[in-house]
């Protein structure tokens, strides 16, 4: 096994698919392009640059104003497209996609893909590892879905992406394109792998208990307390300086966590907008009657935790690694601002010249040992590949 990559920041959009290809090069064991791309191109014009290259599917989501290659951060003021292709004669991959507009459930969104993909591998057995990207609205019930075809199998992934949090992203199979779907990839592996899926934060003694949430997503009391009103207290600040969208950019370095049943995993929750009531607007699911906790990062915290993240990922792994698909939170990224040139100086640090890609997600997904598949906001989910 082993990965190629490429990218291109040339403005039409079918010319950066084919730049994109041509510099990671045509290989006759490719199996599977991830792709991932600025939310400006016409996307199928960049499909239909990299199918002049490949013939095997080609997956991925709209990322954040970017993404990171060994060449260094892609992107900015530039729409950009990054690939890697997966390569390996051995390897069975199979590939699924839904449109959530067909369906009436979520749920069943995301087991029809995940059918499709696991049809397609013509296998009689779970697959190693599952890959995801999804709209980021129902994640979890995409995966509540998938797990009805394939039970509980590793994942990683993350959810698309726009530059303006406007909605203006996108996530595809080949030509098959939309804002709110879900596609996943079912890995059939001779060689391992390992997921390391954190938001290193810390914790701090402000906790509280979920007691009204409407929906899966708006929290609207902690303690009895409508919960933006909580939150300041916490912050010492007034409810006032983070109503709107002010609540995004100010929970960045102190959003909110909810530990797995065994604490091995504190998943974040990244409130998204204060509503005129005092409740939050937030980008996961949440449980009434479980704690929430207030964390916090520095920005330089941010960055070092790349890093960090990466030595623990590569202390699981008992072989070399053959190449990395890196899943950074597009909040975290926004966060460190123009210092992103930092973040790639921590992956080179730790991958070296091994292959890699990073995209920025508006939701992660991963798992620790022994727990459940999750998604959180602001999270790392960074997996490496071995022979």
């Amino acid at each position: 096994m082993k990965a190629l990559t490429g990218y291109s920041t040339n403005q039409n959009g079918y010319l950066a698919g084919l730049e994109a290809g041509r510099m990671a090069g045509k290989n006759s064991s490719a199996k599977l392009v991830f792709a991932y791309m600025s939310c400006d191109y016409k996307i199928k014009d960049v499909i239909r640059g990299l199918k002049e290259i490949y013939d095997c599917p080609i997956i991925g989501n709209t990322s954040f104003t970017g993404v990171i290659m060994p060449e260094g951060y892609i992107g900015g003021d530039k729409p950009f497209v990054g690939i890697m292709v997966v390569c390996d004669a051995n390897l069975v991959v199979g590939v699924g996609y839904a449109d959530r507009r067909a369906f009436a459930d979520a749920k069943d969104a995301g087991e029809s893909a995940t059918k499709h993909a696991y049809l397609m591998t013509k296998m009689d057995r779970a697959p190693d590892l599952m890959y995801m990207t999804a709209s980021p609205t129902e994640e979890e019930f995409f995966l509540k879905g998938a797990n009805r075809v394939i039970g509980r199998v590793p994942l990683f992934g993350g959810s698309t992406a726009d530059n303006t949090i406007s909605g203006n992203w996108s996530l595809y199979l080949d030509g098959k394109i939309t804002g709110e779907g879900v596609a996943v990839a079912l890995f059939y592996l001779k060689g391992g792998f390992a997921n390391e899926f954190t938001g290193a934060y810390r914790e701090t003694g402000d906790v509280g208990i979920i007691t009204k949430v409407e929906g899966a997503r708006r929290l609207v009391t902690i303690d009895g307390v409508p919960a933006v009103k909580k939150y300041a207290k916490w912050r010492g600040l007034k409810p006032s300086e983070i109503m709107g969208n002010n609540l995004l950019s100010a929970t960045i370095t102190s959003p909110l966590g909810v530990k797995d049943r065994l604490g091995d995993l504190v998943a974040i929750r990244h409130p998204m907008f204060a509503n005129d009531d005092y409740s939050m607007n937030i980008g996961a699911n949440l449980a009434t009657g479980t704690a929430v906790i207030r964390m916090e990062a520095t920005v330089d915290e941010l960055i070092s935790s790349v890093g960090e993240t990466l030595k623990k990922l590569n202390s699981k792994l008992k072989k070399p690694p053959i190449f990395y698909h890196l899943v950074h939170c597009g909040g975290r990224r926004a966060g460190i601002g123009d210092r992103i040139g930092e973040v790639y100086k921590e992956i080179k640090k730790n991958v070296g010249d091994v292959p890699f890609i990073m995209e920025f997600t508006f939701g992660e997904y991963g798992y620790v040992d022994d727990g459940r598949n999750t998604t959180g906001g602001l999270m790392l989910s960074f997996t490496a590949f071995t022979k």
